[in-house]
């Protein structure tokens, strides 16, 4: 959780370091229905097993997840949690399978010779990342750098809108912007700056350019539980999973805070009866 809390701090910094050099605008972001939306809200489970799919066929290529180990999925609220190993995710078998199927093997160290080696992943590591440092993930991008997903969630404003939202909103450059820079992609929700760009008329459009093209088409991943696989919805999915990732325990505070306003009601009551019969009998 520390960790956790560290991580999100240093990106919260970094996104408002950033926007004291220039006035950025974006487009409204969309905002879908989403199961664990209020205070009685929870995660809808198939959900996150469907963003988990999306991020390990199509978004782990780039992105790391460094904040959630594997046993981390079959916690409480998690995507593969099962009652019968409540007590301890790491004996759950679905976990088991996702961590010794991850496609990429968790480096190590030979405990005999010391020398560098690679072993299949267990319910106690993190899903090993696309790139062995920052060089070769910057080499590969472009020289952009993809974020790490464990916190996107929670650093971005919007949270799951914004992820939705950018995912769902990729457009051609529009008609009137000149420069656009190589190898980005116009996104109308993304935050940017296009007023040095502008040669059109009219008022500048909203929104920037980024390194991601776009991730997700029309049945890229294709889900095993029958729900259609539109661009609309393995976007919505994975959002809801990144929430998740990045406020794992938000089923176990919204019933917990759910236990103790009941506990208060029923405890005004019985205070409330208590004063009426003590003091029913005297002069106020």
């Amino acid at each position: 959780m520390l960790r956790k809390l560290l991580a999100l701090a240093a990106l919260s910094c970094a996104f408002a370091g950033g926007g004291a050099f220039a006035e950025t605008t974006q487009a409204p972001l969309k905002a879908p229905n989403w199961s664990f939306s209020g205070p009685t809200g929870m995660y809808d489970q198939a959900q996150l097993q469907r963003g988990f799919k999306v991020y390990t066929e199509v978004c782990s290529q780039c992105h790391s997840l460094n904040l959630v180990t594997f046993g981390d999925l079959g916690r409480p609220g998690g995507p593969f949690y099962d009652p019968k190993y409540k007590d301890n995710p790491n004996d759950n078998p679905v976990v088991k399978a996702v961590a010794a199927g991850w496609p990429r093997k968790v480096a190590d160290i030979d405990p005999d010779t010391g020398d560098p080696t690679h072993r299949d992943a267990t319910t106690a590591d993190v899903p090993a990342p696309p790139f062995p440092n920052e060089p070769a993930a910057r080499a590969s991008n472009g020289g952009a750098l993809p974020p790490d997903m464990s916190l996107l969630a929670a650093a971005r404003e919007g949270g799951p809108n914004y992820i939705y939202s950018i995912l769902t909103s990729y457009a051609a450059t529009p008609p009137g912007i000149s420069g656009a820079p190589a190898g980005k992609y116009y996104n109308p929700a993304y935050p940017g700056d296009l007023s040095s760009m502008w040669k059109g008329k009219g008022e500048v459009p909203v929104g920037g350019f980024l390194a991601m093209p776009p991730p997700l088409t029309d049945c890229k991943v294709k889900f095993d539980d029958g729900t259609p696989c539109d661009l609309s919805q393995e976007a919505k999915d994975i959002a809801a999973f990144l929430t998740w990732a990045s406020d794992p325990m938000m089923d176990q505070r919204k019933q917990t805070g759910l236990a103790v306003m009941i506990y208060l009601i029923i405890f005004s009551g019985l205070l409330y009866a208590s004063y009426r019969r003590i003091w029913r009998n005297v002069a106020h």
